[in-house]
């Protein structure tokens, strides 16, 4: 420890940090090298904690450093042995050791352990020898020896004797033996080659068996301890008689009748000899003699008593009869034999055995009743009726048994066979014997049943119906059809076509032969086929083979694939003119947006927004309808031109729109809006005379209805002053009525009169035109117009009559 410091210290002050390693190392090198083996003793049997050595003393260490340096004592092995007090320095023995335990095939032991210091690491080594102490007394192995002599033993025989053990070692080991005093035995001590010694007694006069049957001798064993120990046995000696006397059987021959299913351990016979001498010329022994192996198997034979029991299965199908001879010997080599006759009786132990000869594992379903299926035997090894045997079918089976020749039987078909109802059978065949307790064993047989080509294709469905939606990519696949076959194999083998009728065009579908998925081969549009109907065939792969039809409906579905068409205004021109007088109120119809959409369903419902206007309070627009109104009142603020930008969308997703631009004016006459338009108007060509034909019968129509109106205008006032009221006059309920033949319905006008003027002015406003419903064209001879008359309106409903 003080060279230790000192390195560290030296190590310090040169701060070099490797250098101290590398001193240190050596200095536990120097440590271990220079240490020496502590070695003490301690006598086995001590008390527990008894004390071994001082271990701070022997070392010379200080008892203060024995806890700093967390001093402790590892034993050698698993279990530790003694404990090291570290505040007194004793070494102790944990447990009370046992040199015989601990060291049982050794003549010394010696315990090792090592002293371990920390700060600085150091490891000391100790041995304690345990030293043997006499605890151990010499043992026999059996506590009483026995020998048989004959009487007729010569002087100078040697009989072998067990010898003693002692655990102790050393002198504390077994040291001598001695008998006691006898005229008959002496006792002679032998030591052999590995040291080990061994006992001999030594016959030293004649023995007679009349004279003293038996002798009790004391052999005495004694170990070299202070005080020694010893042991003791009985040594038994049985003088044995001569024999002269022969064993003598009860019976020579012993008959015995057992049924085979005699349990094991029973009796079967019991065989006695007499022998007159005593002792072991007296001692009769059994034993089979001239018998065959598989008796010897079956049959047991007590050597004592001569009890012979079933000792193995005993089968009357394998022997019926078993003899065996048993010997019988006395002590003296003497011995005399006897016959045993065994009888085995049958029992009803075997059940019947069936054996297939040939068996036909596939037969076809049209196969005629009595067919033939298979062919088989059966046997009962055992005898009488226990032989006998019957069979059966288990179940209501399409099969019969008809017995024919030397238990054979023939398993045939008794019905007509549905392969589609059952494909194969299990036949159990029963066959029971007719003994008193029937046996009976099964067999099964597997039949197969091939199938034929008698059930056509049927289809899932009758009338398979799927869609596509319109603008389908080419080889699109929509569905599957399915049908199956109630046969197997290739009978069942379905393929699927087309069914082409002659005179109608092949539709663009294809049916994949092998699993019946529908394909669209081209695009398919819902305006022009919104749904066909095609007939398919489904042919089986017999022979011939089968077939079945089915017909697929396809639905095209409708894709908003179409924007709205504007009828009014067209949308080819440049802004539809509309004439609003000053005084229109609110509601006031000024034209009607008149859009169709060829799609169906929500793709075709149409809605109508104002998307754009130069006075967005003044108009707005039915969403259904498409009318465009006034809002409010027109004011003398508002503009005289007024465009509209009416937004016309589907319901599709995505919806699709269109725009119609509408132009607006608004007028305080029908003079001023005729001059408006007449110097808006662009000139005429020179070589146009369509506009001079337009004029022509725009001044015919105006003077007709200046002559309508005034005719009105008399018949009205007349009927005001016949009736004394001064009221407006009322048109009919149809401008058809009172034009009727007079104007074509392409030219009736609107007429508003001032009420309460004195002149009765009327203003000519515009031509009023029939408006038709959304989507529908007009009729023959028919113009259609941007504008519904408010009246017309009100009266034929919405933009109608």
């Amino acid at each position: 420890g003080w060279l230790f410091w000192r390195v560290m210290v030296c190590g310090r002050r040169s701060g070099d940090t490797k250098r101290q390693v590398i001193l240190f190392i050596l200095c536990i090198c120097v440590c271990q090298s220079g240490a020496e083996t502590l070695r003490y003793s301690l006598p086995e049997e001590m008390e527990r904690d008894s004390f071994v050595a001082n271990i701070a003393k022997d070392l010379g260490v200080p008892l203060s450093q024995l806890a700093a340096r967390k001093a402790r004592v590892v034993s050698q092995g698993n279990e530790q042995l003694f404990r090291l007090n570290q505040n007194t320095g004793i070494l102790t023995a944990r447990e009370s050791l046992d040199r015989e335990e601990i060291c049982p095939q050794s003549d010394t032991c010696t315990l090792v352990f090592k002293i371990f210091f920390e700060n600085p690491l150091q490891l000391i080594r100790g041995e304690v020898e345990v030293r043997d102490v006499n605890d151990n007394s010499p043992v026999f192995p059996e506590k009483e020896m026995v020998l048989k002599i004959l009487e007729t033993a010569s002087p100078g025989s040697r009989f072998h004797l067990e010898s003693a053990q002692d655990k102790d070692v050393g002198i504390n080991g077994l040291q001598n033996y001695s008998l006691e005093p006898n005229p008959h035995f002496s006792l002679a001590i032998g030591t052999a080659q590995d040291g080990v010694k061994y006992l001999e007694l030594v016959l030293q006069s004649q023995l007679d068996r009349e004279e003293q049957g038996e002798l009790n001798l004391l052999l005495t064993a004694t170990d070299g301890g202070s005080p020694p120990r010893s042991g003791t046995a009985q040594v038994r000696i049985v003088v044995l008689d001569a024999n002269d006397n022969i064993p003598v059987f009860e019976r020579e021959t012993y008959e015995v009748r057992l049924a085979e299913n005699s349990p094991l351990e029973q009796l079967v016979v019991r065989v006695a000899a007499s022998d007159p001498d005593e002792g072991s010329n007296g001692e009769v022994v059994y034993a089979f003699t001239q018998t065959p192996e598989r008796s010897r198997q079956l049959f047991q034979l007590n050597p004592t008593t001569g009890e012979i029991r079933v000792a193995g299965k005993l089968d009357f199908e394998e022997a019926k009869s078993h003899k065996m001879v048993v010997k019988a010997t006395d002590g003296g080599e003497l011995s005399a034999i006897c016959k045993v006759q065994m009888e085995i009786l049958d029992v009803n132990d075997n059940a019947p055995e069936i054996a297939l000869t040939s068996l036909t594992a596939s037969i076809a379903e049209d196969a005629p009743p009595r067919t033939v299926v298979a062919l088989f035997s059966v046997r009962d090894r055992d005898s009488g009726d226990n032989g006998r045997t019957e069979c059966s079918i288990d179940g209501d089976l399409p099969f019969s048994l008809t017995p024919t020749f030397d238990n054979y039987y023939e398993l045939r078909t008794s019905a007509a066979l549905d392969r589609e109802r059952t494909a194969e059978y299990n036949i159990t065949i029963t066959a029971t014997d007719w003994g008193t307790t029937r046996l009976s064993s099964q067999e099964s047989i597997f039949v197969q049943i091939s199938d034929v080509n008698d059930n056509p294709p049927e289809f899932t469905q009758e009338v398979y119906t799927m869609s596509v939606t319109e603008n389908n990519s080419p080889m699109l696949r929509i569905g599957s059809m399915k049908a199956t076959d109630a046969d197997t194999g290739k009978n069942a083998r379905v393929n699927y076509a087309l069914v082409r009728q002659e005179g109608k065009e092949q539709p663009e579908i294809s049916v994949n032969a092998e699993n019946g998925d529908v394909y669209i081969l081209r695009s398919l549009d819902y305006e022009k086929v919104r749904a066909f109907e095609v007939t398919v065939r489904a042919a089986d792969g017999g022979s011939p083979p089968l077939s079945a039809q089915a017909v697929l409906r396809v639905l095209v579905r409708d894709e908003n694939d179409n924007a709205p068409v504007l009828l009014h205004p067209p949308p080819d021109s440049s802004a539809a003119g509309e004439l609003v007088p000053r005084w229109a109120p609110s509601g006031y119809l000024v034209a009607k947006v008149v859009a169709v959409d060829v799609d169906a369903g929500q793709n075709a419902w149409l809605s109508y927004e104002l998307a754009k206007a130069t006075e967005p309070a003044l108009f707005r627009v039915g969403l259904h309808s498409g009318e465009v109104r006034t809002a409010r009142a027109v004011t003398e603020r508002d503009a005289a031109r007024q465009k509209l930008i009416v937004l016309v969308r589907d319901r599709g997703q995505p919806p699709r729109s269109a725009t119609a631009t509408l132009a607006v004016t608004l007028v305080d006459g029908f003079s001023e809006a005729h001059l408006r338009v007449s110097q808006e108007a662009p000139a005429a060509e020179p070589d146009g005379p369509l506009t001079l034909y337009l004029i022509a019968s725009l001044v015919c129509v105006s003077a007709l209805f200046l002559a309508t109106a005034v005719a009105a205008l008399v018949v009205k006032v007349r009927r005001g002053r016949r009736n004394e009221t001064e009221t407006l006059p009322t048109f009919p309920t149809s401008a058809t009525e009172s034009n009727a033949g007079s104007l074509p319905r392409s030219y009736i006008y609107d007429v508003c009169f001032a009420a309460g003027t004195v002149n009765s002015e009327f203003r000519f406003l515009r031509p009023l035109f029939p408006c038709f419903p959304a989507g529908l064209p007009p009729g023959p001879g028919e113009q259609r117009s941007s504008v519904c008359s408010q009246d017309a309106a009100t009266l034929g409903g919405e933009g109608g009559w």
